[in-house]
C-alpha cells in the first residue's frame, strides 16, 4: 500500500497516543476499557456548551429502564423531527458522556432535539440486547410521550461506528414495521455495517491508525453477533425504502470500505445519499475535535448536508399541505 496522507493535526494525535505508556483497549478487562474511553474523549473533544435544555431521563426498554439525555437549543418548539442518537465504542465500551459534546453540537447546529440513548452493552448484555433497546427507544420517542416533552413528527436516527450501524438497523427496523412516525433522514458517521469484512481498508489501517484489528476482533469476541442476522450486518439487508442519508467514512479507518460499500447500495437501493470521506482522518474522529481542530469542520460539514436533507423535507411537506389546502 503506498503511504497514505495523514493530516498533520491527525499526525500528533496518532504521535502522543504512541508515547502514552500502558496497555491498548484489547489488552484489558472492559470496565478498565470504558474508562480508558472516558479519558481520551475527556482530554479530546470539545465541550458541550450551551443549550436551552439539557436533560437525563429513562425510556422503557425490553430489559428495564435505558438511561437517556435530551439536548435541545430551545426551551420550547413546535412539532418537528427528533433526532436519535446511539454512541459508538464497539457495543462494549462508550456512554452518554463521552458523545455529550458531539449531540450538544449536532442540536445547536440542526436547531433540533437530540436524544442520545445509553443502550446496553456487552459482554453484560451481549447481542442482541443493544439493537433492541436501540430500536425500542426509537418507537418510544415517536409516540411523543410526556416524559419527553416534545411532539415528534419524524425520527432522525444518528450514530457514530457501532452506534453508526444501530442508527442503520433502526432505519430498517422502522421501515419494515411502517411506523406510524416516518424516519425522515438518517447520519450514519464510520458505521459498523459489515462486521465479516477481512480485506482492503480492514487490512491496510490494522494496526497505527486508532482503531486497530485486535480491538475489533475484542469487541466482536465480547458482542457475539450472529453474522447471518441483518441486525449485527445491515448490509444484508436490502435499502429501498430507507431515508435519504448522510454517510461519511475516515480515510484511514479499518471501517471506511464497509462505510462506502453501504453507500453504494444506498445509492443502488434508489436512497438519496450525500457521501463525505474525512481525507488524512481516523475513526473515531467526531469526538477528538480539540485534538483534532480539522474533524470539527468535517462534523459541520455532515451537519450542513443533514440540515439540507431536512430544509428540502420540509419545503415539500409545506408544499403538500398548500395544495392539500386549496
Amino acid at each position: 500500500m503506498p503511504v497514505p496522507y495523514v493530516r498533520p493535526d491527525v499526525q500528533m494525535m496518532l504521535d502522543l497516543l504512541a508515547a502514552q505508556e500502558g496497555p491498548k483497549t484489547h489488552e484489558t478487562d472492559p470496565a478498565t476499557a470504558r474508562a480508558m474511553m472516558d479519558m481520551v474523549f475527556t482530554m479530546a473533544e470539545l465541550p458541550a456548551g450551551e443549550l436551552g435544555i439539557k436533560r437525563d431521563f429513562t425510556i422503557p426498554g425490553p430489559a428495564g429502564d435505558i438511561p437517556a439525555r435530551l439536548y435541545d437549543p430551545r426551551d420550547s418548539r413546535e412539532p418537528g423531527p427528533v433526532v436519535v442518537f446511539y454512541h459508538g465504542g464497539g457495543f462494549v465500551i462508550g456512554n452518554i458522556e463521552t458523545h455529550d459534546g458531539l449531540c450538544a453540537e449536532t442540536a445547536r447546529t440542526l436547531d433540533l432535539p437530540v436524544v442520545s440513548v445509553d443502550y446496553r452493552l456487552a459482554p453484560e448484555d451481549p447481542f442482541p440486547a443493544a439493537p433492541e433497546d436501540c430500536i425500542a427507544a426509537a418507537r418510544w420517542i415517536a409516540t411523543s410521550p410526556d416524559e419527553l416533552g416534545l411532539s415528534v413528527t419524524g425520527l432522525v436516527p444518528a450514530g457514530d461506528s457501532a452506534g453508526g450501524n444501530l442508527a442503520a438497523v433502526t432505519s430498517l427496523a422502522l421501515r419494515d414495521e411502517a411506523a406510524d412516525v416516518p424516519v425522515v433522514a438518517q447520519w450514519l458517521i464510520y458505521p459498523a455495517t459489515d462486521m465479516g469484512a477481512d480485506s482492503g481498508s480492514m487490512v491496510d489501517f490494522a494496526e497505527g491508525f486508532l482503531l486497530e484489528s485486535a480491538t475489533m476482533d475484542w469487541f466482536s469476541n465480547h458482542y457475539a453477533g450472529d453474522a447471518a442476522d441483518w441486525r449485527l450486518n445491515p448490509v444484508l439487508q436490502d435499502t429501498a425504502g430507507l431515508p435519504p442519508t448522510v454517510l461519511v467514512t475516515a480515510g484511514l479507518d479499518p471501517l471506511r470500505d464497509q462505510g462506502r460499500e453501504y453507500a453504494g447500495k444506498l445509492i443502488a437501493g434508489g436512497v438519496q445519499t450525500v457521501y463525505r470521506e474525512a481525507a488524512g482522518n481516523i475513526h473515531g474522529f467526531a469526538n477528538l475535535r480539540k485534538m483534532i481542530p480539522s474533524a470539527h469542520d468535517d462534523v459541520m460539514a455532515c451537519l450542513r448536508a443533514l440540515n439540507a436533507i431536512l430544509d428540502e423535507l420540509k419545503a415539500e411537506s409545506q408544499t403538500e399541505q398548500a395544495a392539500a389546502a386549496e
